[in-house]
């Protein structure tokens, strides 16, 4: 058994700023734990996830958000699943849940005025729902190595972990997107990369985070990935992860699964690209923002978006956390 968590409020001007500007119906503000943003109602979890039991056959795909997990999660159970395509019409987050899903959205307010709007396990209770599925489990992730349960931290249990991570830059403005559009963020992009900057944003802080993971890369149950590697070369990492995974494919299975992969197919894939969520969300107004979960799916997007200072803040931010680690992107 793990201890218990303290938690801490947070404090200083930057807090006031995601205090005002992202609390949406469900989430009703913030905590630090071990460092680490938060909402409210991962107090409700934490203890939870801590002690959650594991497998070591258990597949966990690893990442800050908005660094490829999705894509991450279908190349990985497509390679562990022998590339049923046919399988992997289920939607992607029934066949592989999110841990962490429940602690971002409370419904406890919502449900009750709202009686038309039914959720499934996996979203009310997604730490249940997980420790209730049979072997073997294919688990999803935000959580930093520092919360991540007990039994992974200590070594009592080796799951395969595949961890993906993303220039600091791409994620921040893909972050922004998926917040306005899944989360309820109603702050502009300027006081979102302040909140990217400073660490107070689910999950952050980003640097510790990814190298968290990155110096535990040579571990044998952790493979660590970059998503501009992907962009680059998808059938080399595909071919990385399948050996990572135990799995042998063929040429032609390496280039059907890069096509399966593809931006487009993932787009139009309603299995992996929440439309689902987005127009649950719009139909019962608890985010009525206009957008597309996929949005681009491109490697230096950030031009289009990101002002020269942001761009140099950026920068000199990534170079003094990246020094010395041998990471780059």
């Amino acid at each position: 058994m793990s201890g218990k968590l303290e938690y801490s409020t947070l404090d200083g001007d930057l807090g006031q700023v995601l205090e005002k500007s992202f609390t949406p119906d469900f989430r009703n503000g913030y905590v630090s734990v071990k460092d680490i943003v938060m909402p409210k109602y991962f107090t409700k979890f934490g203890d939870k996830i801590q002690n959650l039991e594991i497998y070591n056959d258990d597949v966990w795909v690893v990442s800050f958000p908005k660094t490829g997990t999705t894509w991450t999660q279908e190349m990985v159970w497509c390679i562990a699943n022998d590339l049923d395509f046919q399988a992997a019409k289920v939607p992607l987050p029934e066949r592989f849940p999110f841990l962490d899903h429940s602690p971002l959205f409370d419904y406890t307010d919502i449900l009750p005025r709202i009686p038309d709007l039914q959720l499934p396990t996996f979203v009310l209770d997604s730490v249940q729902h997980i420790a209730d599925l049979p072997s073997p489990r294919f688990i999803k992730t935000h959580l930093p190595w520092s919360l991540l349960p007990g039994q992974i931290r200590t070594g009592d249990r080796r799951p395969k972990i595949v961890y993906v991570a993303r220039n600091a830059k791409d994620t921040c403005v893909s972050y922004y997107h998926h917040c306005t559009l899944m989360e309820g963020y109603q702050g502009d992009f300027e006081d979102f990369c302040k909140l990217f900057l400073g660490d107070t944003l689910c999950f952050a802080p980003f640097w510790s985070h990814v190298l968290g993971f990155w110096k535990r890369r040579q571990e044998p149950n952790i493979l660590f990935l970059k998503y501009e590697d992907m962009k680059k070369d998808l059938p080399a990492i595909i071919r990385r992860t399948a050996v990572f995974l135990g799995k042998r494919l063929s040429d032609n299975q390496v280039d059907s699964l890069s096509h399966h992969l593809s931006f487009d197919s993932m787009k139009k894939n309603r299995s992996v690209n929440y439309e689902e969520v987005v127009e649950i969300n719009r139909r019962f107004n608890l985010i009525p923002a206009e957008g597309d979960f996929m949005r681009a799916g491109q490697v230096g997007g950030w031009k289009g978006k990101m002002t020269e200072q942001q761009v140099e803040q950026f920068d000199q931010w990534t170079e003094e956390h990246l020094d010395g680690t041998g990471l780059c992107f």
